[in-house]
Parts: structure tokens; C-alpha cells; sequence
């Protein structure tokens, strides 16, 4: 049906959206720049198994992880120009082609994973601008992951409070590294993986990141404390199929690829809490050979961090008028979000929970 294009030379990669003679089977193409391990090849390994459920079999994916595809700073692009039927995007990596989907990096869901992923995922299937915006760019939206609510891990001195920001050195996480800086932190430009050797070797104090990943990167062989913000998330992470092979399947495929898009917010919500909860036990229980203190930020001190959020808000602001939007309106309707979900977990918990 659709054959997917190389970016270089315009070679053939593979056949797209491919149907078997023997078996009515058909193949969707993704890529995903990270590794084949952690919480989003889960969740993708489930929408893997729920498309071919709803479909009788006759849906797949074919994952490539690793960047065989594309690398992530290239992702948009690359599922736009159709080297890919579909794939992950970051959208910090497209501050312009992602301006609307980027307002769930800032800290307005608070940490809530299921409220952020809910709110996401809202704004991005129900905004009418955004599906415009991305059918420019060959794209179409599916669903959205999560980094996960940012804490903080140091290895020495501990983070009890704003005030012990200043003067560390921190490797930060988009806009939540900015404000550490506001505080005096210097802030110091490694990757999430890098900052394992860096806390060994005292080239860094502390390391933004997320509960689940202390384990998973092993960050509890160098760490002496972890402290829980209660700030907010990154959320600008999802799932976006390139709009030719989107459309090149039937309505009833397309159909299930977006209710099954819309499922994944309740399913990843519980990978990544899951997780997150796991590994917080182990650290208050002492589960690891070293010991690592839990701290907690009080509610006075995230108020501290929002307010040194707002300058980076209205930077917000400014790049997506700039690209055609309606700031103010997709902050109205993204903090409505962020309320409607908040007080349906208050009332009801989390859909997993209620019976």
C-alpha cells in the first residue's frame, strides 16, 4: 500500500502498512529512538497486542527501537517525510512543529501522572488547531506517554528545601532545569544516561529525573538522597503516524488505532505509577546496599518553583502565538483538562481501581 522512503537518496527502506496474500494481515511501521527496555517499550508491547486484539488479528506493529529508523532529534521529520508509518516523538526536540503538544513539559498538570497523561491527551485529540497544525506536517496525532513526575537525586549534600538549590550542580530536565537555575544552581548539560558516571565522579551534586529510572539506570549505587518535588512532569512524549499511511487504512482501522491511542493514557499511567512506587518503596525500605534518604518538598517550597515558572510559561506563550496558535485558549483549555481530571481521581481514584 505505501512504501516507506528513505532520507537518503531516496532509498526503500521497507513496504508500509503491508498485507500478506496468505493472510490479511496489515504492518505498521514505527520507530522508536530509544532502547528496547523501561516503560515505554511496555506500553508499546501492549499497543502492539490491543490493535491486533481489536482488529481480529489483522493489525501489527513492526517496532524498531534503537534509532534504526531515525534518531529522536529527527523523529518528526522523519515520520512526516514517511520513513516510518509511525513512531515516538519528544517534542522538545520540535520546539515549533511541537508548540501545542509542549505545554505538557511545563509544570501545570502538577505530579499526577494519570491527570497529566488524561489532560495530554485531551487537548492533543479534541483541538481542532493542533489536528490542522499536524495534517500540515504529514502528521496525525495517536497518543501520548510520560517521562514521569521530575524529582531530584544527589549524591553528598541533599535537597530539603528550595533554598539548598543554590550553588549545586545539577543536570536538569527542560524547563524544571531552568527554574533549578534560577535558583542558583549551575546547571550542567548531560543526558539522563550520562548522569549515572557523572554523580560517580563528582562531576554533578544532583540529577533531575524519575522515580522508576533509579533502578533502571542504577542510580542507587551513587546516590545518597531522593527528593520528591510534588511539582510537576514531562508529558510532550507520544505516539504520531505519518498522515498518508493514517489515511491509507480503513475507517474501522483507523478507528481503533485512535481508541486504542486513548486507552493508552489509563494503561501507562499504571506502567510508570507502578514503577515509580516500586522504586520508592525500595529506597524508603533500604531494599539497596546503599542507603539513600527519601525527602519530601513542602507545599510552600512548589509554590516557590512555580512562581520561578511563570517567566518560562510566557516563553511558552510567546512561541506558540508565534506559530499560529492561541496561547491563552490552549492554556484555558489545558488547565480545564488538568481540573476535570484532578477532581474525578479525588472523587472516583484511578479508573484501574474503581470496580
Amino acid at each position: 500500500m505505501k512504501v516507506l522512503k528513505s532520507l537518503l537518496a531516496g532509498a526503500v527502506l521497507a513496504t508500509g502498512l503491508s498485507a500478506s496474500a496468505a493472510v490479511a494481515e496489515t504492518t505498521i511501521f514505527y520507530g522508536h529512538a530509544g532502547p528496547a527496555r523501561g516503560t515505554i517499550p511496555t506500553a508499546l508491547e501492549w499497543f502492539n497486542n490491543r490493535i491486533g486484539e481489536l482488529s481480529g488479528g489483522d493489525m501489527k506493529l513492526d517496532i524498531q527501537f534503537g534509532g534504526a529508523l531515525f534518531k529522536a532529534n529527527a523523529s518528526a521529520n522523519a515520520i512526516g517525510f514517511g520513513v516510518a508509518d509511525a513512531g515516538s516523538i519528544i517534542s522538545a526536540y520540535f520546539q515549533k512543529e511541537m508548540a501545542a503538544y509542549s505545554i505538557a513539559d511545563l509544570p501545570i498538570s502538577g505530579p499526577n501522572v494519570w491527570v497529566g497523561l488524561k489532560a495530554t491527551d485531551k487537548l492533543m485529540r479534541t483541538t481542532p488547531e493542533i489536528t490542522k497544525q499536524l495534517a500540515d506536517k504529514n502528521l496525525v496525532y495517536i497518543g501520548t506517554f510520560t517521562a514521569s513526575d521530575v524529582n531530584v537525586a544527589c549524591t553528598g549534600g541533599e535537597i530539603a528545601s528550595v533554598k539548598d538549590i543554590a550553588d549545586k550542580r545539577i543536570r536538569g530536565a527542560g524547563v524544571y532545569g531552568k527554574v533549578f537555575g534560577q535558583m542558583g544552581a549551575t546547571m550542567v548539560n548531560l543526558s539522563v544516561y550520562e548522569a549515572y558516571q557523572a554523580l560517580n565522579n563528582g562531576l554533578i551534586d544532583c540529577s533531575q529525573g524519575y522515580t522508576y529510572i533509579i533502578p533502571a539506570l542504577k542510580w542507587h549505587e551513587v546516590i545518597d538522597s531522593f527528593t520528591v518535588l510534588n511539582w510537576g512532569q514531562i508529558g510532550g512524549f507520544g505516539m504520531f503516524m505519518n498522515k498518508q499511511s493514517f489515511d491509507a487504512l480503513s475507517e474501522e482501522q483507523q478507528s481503533i488505532m485512535l481508541q486504542t491511542g486513548e486507552e493508552l493514557a489509563d494503561e501507562f499511567a499504571q506502567i510508570v505509577m507502578s514503577r515509580n512506587a516500586k522504586a520508592l518503596e525500595a529506597m524508603k525500605a533500604g531494599e539497596f546496599e546503599r542507603d539513600i534518604k527519601v525527602l519530601e518538598l513542602s507545599v510552600e517550597d512548589r509554590a516557590a518553583m512555580n512562581a520561578a515558572t511563570q517567566p518560562f510559561i510566557e516563553e511558552w506563550k510567546e512561541n506558540a502565538n508565534s506559530v499560529g496558535f492561541d496561547a491563552d485558549k490552549l492554556m484555558a483549555a489545558y488547565t480545564e483538562a488538568v481540573a476535570d481530571y484532578t477532581k474525578e481521581f479525588e472523587e472516583k481514584g484511578y479508573p484501574w481501581e474503581r470496580n
